[in-house]
């Protein structure tokens, strides 16, 4: 059994793949895949968690897996890197920045492994809040062949419009081409009293600064609460804002940011 100590309230149950059908089935009838991404389960759990994911892959369209990588480990990463190139369905890395001391994503040692992510042919997941994204445009600018997804627009304060810290920010992380930002986590930073119009302005944001082709939807399931609320919300937005790119929101710009063959 996984073991994920972070978990408490509803978020303290089993998710499978019953669970994640009903989420599906809740937002209606559309055809889905998905890139799974990893959960923070404890240390030791990190390959038996892509290991699960990869054997419930087929029932649950999982096209690829966003692993954690301990990438300030310098002696471990390039084993741990080795063990994820023998499980076919890794695609990327994580190593959650958001409640690290300022600096770490910026050390030598993380650059140094974030080298070999890139030799490696993976994509970096980047979630950190919004005061860190100095240290992901840093990090883009170090390692300029590796592939950045920003998770969660950088998790901007989303209790009153869009700060000018966080737009300034983003703006500048969005002038590296090799940076994508995913539209996911916003319900869970409002918390349970999300709404559209709260959140609506963070996704302007995100589209004005990275355009319709460096954009892709993250769910965040089952974090981000309800689930079919915030696909129906974004699929109606992007129907709105960009409706020609609706296809790239959903689909090719994640095939393309995670090399999904």
């Amino acid at each position: 059994m996984l073991r994920y100590d972070w978990l408490d309230g509803r978020l303290a149950r089993r998710f499978g793949v019953a669970e994640r059908r009903d989420a599906e089935a809740e937002a209606g009838a559309a055809e889905r895949a998905c890139v799974f991404v990893q959960a923070e389960c404890v240390v030791g759990d990190s390959l038996a968690e892509v290991d699960w994911v990869s054997g419930l892959a087929p029932d649950l369209g999982v096209r690829g897996i966003v692993a954690r990588l301990a990438m300030e480990d310098r002696g471990g990463v390039q084993d741990e890197l080795a063990a994820l190139a023998e499980r076919p369905l890794v695609v990327g890395v994580r190593r959650l920045i958001q409640d690290e001391a300022p600096g770490f994503a910026s050390s030598d040692g993380f650059v140094a492994a974030a080298r070999l992510v890139a030799q490696a042919g993976y994509t970096f997941d980047a979630c950190v809040r919004h005061h860190q994204l100095p240290e992901v445009i840093a990090l883009a600018d170090a390692v300029p062949e590796l592939r950045i997804v920003l998770d969660h627009l950088g998790k901007p304060d989303v209790s009153d419009a869009p700060s000018a810290t966080w737009l300034r920010d983003l703006r500048a992380l969005a002038e590296r081409p090799h940076v994508t930002c995913k539209l996911s986590g916003l319900p869970a930073e409002a918390g349970d009293g999300w709404t559209p119009e709260r959140v609506t302005p963070f996704l302007d944001a995100a589209l004005d600064a990275f355009g319709p082709d460096r954009l892709l939807f993250g769910g965040d399931w089952p974090v981000s609460w309800p689930y079919a609320d915030w696909e129906k919300f974004v699929r109606q937005w992007i129907d709105t804002t960009a409706p020609d790119h609706a296809d790239a929101v959903f689909w090719t710009n994640a095939e393309r940011s995670y090399q999904l063959a």
